[in-house]
């Protein structure tokens, strides 16, 4: 799947960016119609540990998915947002094969 990876004011570390794309390509196995996505890695100026936030977008035909996550760790909140598309990616095959009934 194609992913654009945009770290905003800060360099990612290749690592990171390998973890996101692998998390993300298994989705293709709950859904193989992704045609592309974005992610967007943010650090939030706060005082609390938990200021890394990781915003998701796929589009599927006819939907664009999305999920926002914000935890200590860079891992931690993409696992996170990639679980939440995950459930969306299910949902929304459910709805497509009740409408083919």
């Amino acid at each position: 799947m194609k992913l654009q990876m945009h770290s905003i004011h800060f360099d990612a570390d290749q690592k990171l960016l390998q973890f996101i794309q692998k998390k993300a390509d298994k989705l293709e196995t709950y859904y193989d119609q992704i045609i592309d996505g974005e992610v967007f890695l943010r650090l939030d100026k706060n005082d609390r540990s938990e200021n890394k936030i990781v915003e998701v977008k796929l589009n599927v035909p006819g939907k664009q998915l999305f999920a926002k996550n914000q935890s200590d760790s860079f891992e931690a909140a993409a696992d996170e947002a990639i679980e939440g598309l995950r459930r969306q990616i299910k949902k929304h095959k459910e709805k497509l094969i009740l409408a083919k009934q």
